[in-house]
Order: structure tokens, then sequence, then C-alpha cells
């Protein structure tokens, strides 16, 4: 019935539909009517980051930023749930309209500029929530911290969100922020990772367990960039990687109205993009470090390219607006096929 539900859902501004759609799987997973939504998905467990996932399909950061929705959403049957982008205090993001479907291409343009009630909040959310499995938590700094101490602000989320997260995502890659992808570089990303890695150790004392921390990566690197994070990953012993975050290009979309909208593109025209950042992330950390895929995933095929390409789990958002709660289950049959 999804396709439907989303034909008219489509008829509505796309944040009133995002805030709409969240707040009925709340309203079903209280009355205990989640069935209604997902049907039971068969166990396919795996382990990644020394974490045991119940299936390799997840649900990407940006669709329930203060972890407000948590557990009607891992009623769909995801193997994990991200939350975020979170950040240090409360911010509005940037002014609407900032969300722009594209129907014809299977695409979202977004310059939400993570909007979010702020970390402490998150952490109220996450423990009022009963939701026990794989839970990452997506951290980012404010729009109004200066790139040069932006590390603080990371620092701060990652003591915050430690005692309360499966693993931790360290997002650098929103085209979104003013300046946030220039941490991606050399020297930048070397002091930052020093630094969170440093932040780890103690942490990890501290609450007698180690929480994974992960770097979410932009997919408009070139192949000599993504070599040196990759060396940096490995150099640093970074838990994981997420490829690939929103793109810049508009590469396959020229021509559709909403095409000239700033923000980071995703969905379908992202697909091969990602997949190619897979691929040579794979060939230079040789497994070293486990590769988390998303992006332009919208059907089962998809998830499992990514799969193939090296990822060890795999992630989307974009592609549950498109095909609702039927992907989840998709995906996981088409990557247990392989």
């Amino acid at each position: 019935m999804y396709p439907l539900l989303r034909s008219a859902l489509f008829r509505l501004d796309p944040e009133t539909a995002h805030r709409l759609v969240l707040e009925c799987l709340r309203v079903l997973h209280a009355g205990g009517l989640s069935g209604m939504v997902a049907g039971r998905i068969p166990d396919q467990p795996c382990t990644v980051m020394g974490l045991a996932f119940r299936n390799p399909v997840g649900l990407a950061a940006g669709l329930d930023k203060n972890g407000e929705y948590i557990d009607g959403l891992a009623a769909l049957g995801f193997g994990f749930i991200e939350i975020g982008t979170v950040t240090p205090l409360p911010q509005s993001g940037n002014p609407r309209p900032r969300l722009f479907r594209l129907p014809q291409a299977g695409a979202i343009i977004n310059r939400m500029g993570f909007n979010n009630a702020g970390v402490d909040r998150l952490v109220e959310n996450v423990k009022r929530s009963q939701y026990r499995g794989i839970l990452g938590i997506n951290i980012g700094k404010n729009a109004a911290t200066p790139i040069g101490n932006a590390s603080e602000d990371y620092l701060v989320c990652l003591r915050k969100v430690y005692a309360h997260a499966s693993y931790i995502t360290v997002n650098i890659s929103s085209p979104n922020t003013k300046n946030l992808r220039q941490l991606q570089s050399g020297d930048a990303l070397d002091d930052l990772l020093t630094k969170l890695k440093s932040e780890q150790r103690m942490l990890a004392e501290e609450h007698g367990r180690y929480v994974p921390i992960v770097l979410k990566i932009a997919p408009d690197l070139e192949l000599g960039q993504i070599a040196q994070i990759a060396g940096l990953l490995m150099q640093h012993h970074i838990d994981g990687v997420i490829a690939t975050n929103t793109t810049l290009s508009r590469e396959g979309v020229e021509n559709l109205a909403s095409a000239r909208e700033d923000g980071g593109l995703s969905g379908a025209p992202l697909r091969d993009r990602s997949v190619s950042v897979i691929r040579q992330l794979a060939a230079e950390l040789r497994g070293a470090v486990p590769i988390i895929g998303v992006g332009g995933i919208l059907n089962g095929a998809d998830a499992a390219e990514k799969i193939k390409a090296g990822a060890s789990l795999v992630q989307f958002y974009t592609g549950l607006i498109y095909r609702g709660p039927v992907l989840v289950s998709e995906s996981c049959a088409a990557i247990r096929a392989i």
C-alpha cells in the first residue's frame, strides 16, 4: 500500500510529510500495531566493529535527528538505527524551504543545516527509548563554531553520547555547514582523529566499554584524497567508515527544476558515485577498516552492489522515502542471496 500513501504524502510539503510519517510510526508502535507497517524479517546476524548486528541493513542518519522516533523506526526491521546529526547546542538549521523532492530521478536535495534540539535533548530521548539493538549516534559541529574550533564540538558530543551509543559517527562531510568538508583534508583530519582517539581511550576506561568511532565521508573526493583518508583511518585505528554522504554534483538531474537548489543530492543519482568511493576505499583499506555503504539504494540489487563493492553493512534514507518499509526486507534478501 505504500505507493498509494506516498502519492498522498508527496502532495504535502516535504518536512510536513516527514514529521507526519514519523508521528504515525510512533502511534502505531505505542499501540502495538507496528506489524501493520512491516512484516517480520528473518535474522541475518553479522559482526562488524565487534558489534553483533541483527541484519546488515540500517537506517542512515538524518531521518531522526533528535532520537525521538527510535522505537517506531526499529519496528521496520532495520538491523541498526543511526540518529542525528546532533550538535552541542540546539540550532534551527537553514531557512525553509530546505528539502526538495526530485521524483523523476528518485532523488532528494536537502540543505537542512544540522537542524536539531542539541545533544542533551537527544540523550534524554535515547534514555527513554526501549530499543536495545545497535544504535549509532551521528555527531557534528554547530554552524556558529569556527572551523578551527570544530574539534571542541565533536569532543563535547563524543563525551555526552558515549554511554548511550553502540557506535559514534563523526560527520565531517555534510555540504550544508560552511567549511565543514575542509576537515576531510590532510592535517585537519589528522588533528581531529588524534583528538577523537585520545578521548575515546579515556572514555573507554571511564565507562568500562569500548564504543567504536566511525568517520562519514563525502562522495565528492578525488582518488588521492580517498587514499589519504584511508591511510589516516588505518594510522589512527578508526573503527569504521561510512561512504558516502550527499553529493554537490547534479550529474543526471541537470534538467530538473529543483536541481538548481543548493544542498546535497541523495538517492538514485548518487548510486554509482557512492559505489566508486566504496571500491576505492576497499582497495586502499584491504579489510583493515570496515565500510558502511550508503547512497542511492532504492532496491535490493543496489544494496547487494554495495556489499560486492566492499561494504560490510549498508544504510539508506532516501530509498525509504521512495520505496517504503519493503526496502528493508528486499535489501536483506538480496544481501542474503550473495
